[in-house]
């Protein structure tokens, strides 16, 4: 007889639900015209669904297992030990079994079902199609099949869908329908993957870590994991571990263009920045800030490293005397990191020595509100009194001299200052030029008087309010003109 078939015909799986009844579970008494070998593979089986029903899986897997090696040509051993390895989530080995076991017995329709759930979970919607069409054919009415048509032909729109969102970088869109399309494809490495690297360059890092090693977890030579996990460093500025696992990537996969570009990319960031910062200490500035400019061309998607290069130029930029340029690159160092408080302090700083006061005082209460500690109590406190002094007379200003002028430059100052705007001298001029004069006069002989007196001087430089401090502020303009030049006949404007 032929046994093969014989074998078959007795034990094949019954073909309505997804496993089986309790009445396919129970035994057959024996036949003694089939070999005792079969017979066993059968009560292997019968075991394995037993185990099965009480959800004990591996024991499952096992009777299966013994009960293929007796009888390697049973399509139903091969589709129950599928159906195991799906309940374990070992669903690479799940479809080989599935495959198997339609080779056997191509009308075989749970397992073209279990084959295309394979596919299914594992991403490849094109050939899950395949597969349930395949059963549909077999039974049209399948509820089953025509749902998870439906959810491969979802899976392949959220693949188009995600695939315009990366070409416009919208990376959002991307991770979007990654977790959509993970719904039915859970197993789906490339998904996890493509979520992963958006959520990098969104910034999301701690996410797309987390992504990245659960996969490792469970395939430690996935190179495209190996990328991301290494991409998040590189984009966190952890640039030396980063090519380590860039390096890991391309040893599993050789053909990895985006780590091979990434791993470039983090090398020569780092030597520019280095060799920025080496010709900085050296004090070749202009040279610092050309390599600094140098390195910010290499990837505009490494938002911390850029961030800093910003901030590192900016420090250069001040120090070339080229503020507007320092804040402006401050700003745009702020821009990609909202955080950083290095570059807040370098640009209140900036403001301070272009004297734009209330900026500066904005940046300082901004650093003193994240991080309170002495000195940026005392740098915003400076901010305000510079503030304070910036809204009343400007008396340096006035006379034409510096903060750090002598009582000599003081006087001479004045002495020209009072000359250029003495009424006497624009008595011929027009009504509205002669009051212009004799204010400017005015606020010339205020200024000397604040000065040239060293109290006053002190209280005026500390930003108080002479007004408030009980200071003799009355004076007379021509008084102090004629005690200047030694009174009357001291000094004329007649020819």
């Amino acid at each position: 007889p032929n046994y093969a078939v014989m074998c078959c015909h007795v034990i094949a799986e019954p073909r309505t639900g997804f496993m089986f009844s309790s009445h396919d579970l129970g035994s057959s008494p024996p036949n003694p015209s089939i070999p005792p070998l079969t017979w066993e593979a059968e009560g292997y089986k019968e075991q394995g669904n037993a185990h099965y029903i009480k959800k004990d899986y591996t024991e499952a897997f096992s009777y299966y297992s013994k009960a293929i090696d007796m009888c390697p040509k049973n399509a139903s051993y091969y589709g129950n030990r599928a159906a195991t390895l799906m309940m374990l989530s070992r669903y690479r080995e799940a479809l080989e079994d599935s495959q198997q076991a339609v080779r056997l017995d191509d009308a075989f329709m749970k397992g073209h079902l279990r084959e295309g759930k394979c596919h299914l979970l594992l991403g490849n919607a094109m050939a899950a199609s395949r597969c349930f069409q395949k059963v549909l054919e077999l039974e049209p009415d399948n509820s089953q099949a025509q749902q998870e048509m439906k959810n491969a032909e979802s899976i392949l729109e959220y693949e188009r869908m995600a695939e315009i969102g990366f070409d416009k970088r919208d990376f959002r869109m991307v991770v979007f329908c990654m977790d959509r399309a993970l719904e039915s494809a859970s197993a789906c490495h490339r998904f996890k993957v493509l979520k992963a690297e958006c959520l990098a360059l969104l910034g999301r890092y701690t996410e797309a870590q987390s992504v990245a090693s659960d996969i490792l977890r469970m395939d430690s030579t996935n190179g495209d994991a190996l990328y991301v996990r290494g991409l998040c460093l590189y984009y966190e500025d952890c640039i030396d571990k980063a090519v380590q696992f860039f390096v890991q990537a391309l040893r599993m996969a050789p053909d990895h263009e985006k780590a091979r570009l990434a791993c470039r990319n983090a090398k020569a960031l780092k030597a520019k920045k280095e060799e920025g910062n080496q010709a900085f200490k050296e004090g070749g500035f202009e040279e610092a800030y050309e390599l600094y400019s140098d390195a910010l061309t290499i990837d505009p998607n490494n938002i911390k490293t850029n961030a800093k290069l910003y901030c590192n130029r900016a420090t250069v930029g001040s120090k070339l005397k080229k503020l507007e340029q320092a804040i402006e690159d401050c700003t745009k160092a702020i821009k990609l990191d909202e955080s950083y408080i290095k570059a807040y302090l370098r640009r209140a700083q900036c403001f301070m020595d272009t004297e734009q006061y209330e900026e500066a005082v904005r940046d300082y209460e901004k650093v003193y509100q994240t991080e309170k500690t002495k000195e940026h109590k005392h740098l915003l406190k400076a901010a305000q009194l510079e503030l304070k002094k910036s809204k009343r007379k400007d008396y340096y200003k006035v006379l034409g001299v510096e903060k750090n002028a002598t009582e000599d430059d003081i006087k001479k100052a004045y002495r020209k200052r009072a000359l250029m705007h003495h009424p006497d001298r624009h008595s011929g001029a027009s009504a509205e030029v002669q009051k212009e004069e004799e204010k400017k006069f005015k606020e010339v002989g205020e200024a000397f008087t604040v000065l040239s007196d060293p109290k006053k001087k002190s209280r005026y430089d500390g930003g108080h309010d002479l007004e408030d401090d009980d200071m003799n502020m009355d004076f007379d303009a021509n008084n102090i003109f004629k005690a200047f030049f030694g009174g009357p006949g001291g000094f004329s404007f007649e020819g």
